[in-house]
């Protein structure tokens, strides 16, 4: 029998692994109409990144995008590997089953209709990830934005960095080493998958990018813990660090 997933147990581990049950609120659209064309109406993506581009005063929209791409690959891993570590089930995040405020934060975003366990570790968890959204995500941004698909891949070993080791650190103050333990092995075997293989260092929780996410291009804006730089490049090298 498929193990039962917590949400309630899985959101206390931080925001960015709250999963809610239901059909989301008015502004809520599944993920499938995200990864779609803009219809005339409705545009997801295009909302998500002029409120990130606005919220940061990015010098270009390909700073917003990739911030944007980073946030969503955040809250996708987390949830999934969360799940995986703490119950050795994955919910099933069907494109037409989870749901996405555009304009809305953690922990109040991500929706799932229907919560469907499915059993396995890191080989659920990236098909349900990585196949299932990151991919579509990218093959959409990269369609719309200049934005380059090592950047995006690069942005998606980071936010895999970072959910294993928000969800270590989670364990270990609540005396749940194993967990912890699992959620780096698991991210350790994700990492050796050829999606993601070179897009950074792992050292058990540490991570060390390859690339940049360019969020150091902002207003006040440096570099994050992982970046591939130990200091914001001058401006004149600004497009070498989008590889």
């Amino acid at each position: 029998m498929t193990p039962l997933i917590d949400l309630a147990e899985l959101g206390s581990v931080g925001g960015f692994f709250a999963l809610r049950e239901g059909p989301g609120g008015p502004g809520s659209v599944p993920f499938a109409d995200v990864y779609a064309p803009p219809p005339a109406a409705r545009d997801p993506l295009g909302l998500r990144v002029g409120k990130v581009e606005r919220g940061l005063r990015a010098p270009e929209v390909r700073v917003a995008v990739s911030v944007a791409q980073l946030g969503l690959a955040a809250r996708l891993w987390s949830v999934a590997l969360g799940s995986a570590a703490l119950y050795g089930a994955v919910p099933d995040l069907d494109a037409a089953l989870l749901r996405w405020d555009p304009d809305g934060a953690s922990p109040d975003d991500l929706w799932l209709t229907d919560v469907r366990p499915l059993p396995g570790g890191a080989r659920t968890v990236r098909r349900v990830v990585a196949d299932g959204h990151l991919e579509p995500l990218a093959a959409a941004l990269r369609a719309r934005y200049r934005i380059s698909a090592g950047l995006l891949r690069g942005n998606a070993g980071s936010a895999l960095a970072g959910a294993a080791r928000e969800l270590h650190a989670w364990a270990v103050r609540e005396g749940r080493e194993d967990v912890g333990e699992r959620g780096l092995a698991m991210a350790a075997e994700l990492f050796g998958h050829p999606g993601l293989r070179g897009t950074g260092t792992v050292d058990g929780a540490a991570f060390r990018r390859r690339s940049c996410c360019l969020y150091y291009r902002c207003p006040n804006g440096g570099v994050c813990g992982d970046c591939c730089f130990e200091r914001p490049p001058s401006r004149s090298s600004h497009r070498a660090s989008s590889g």
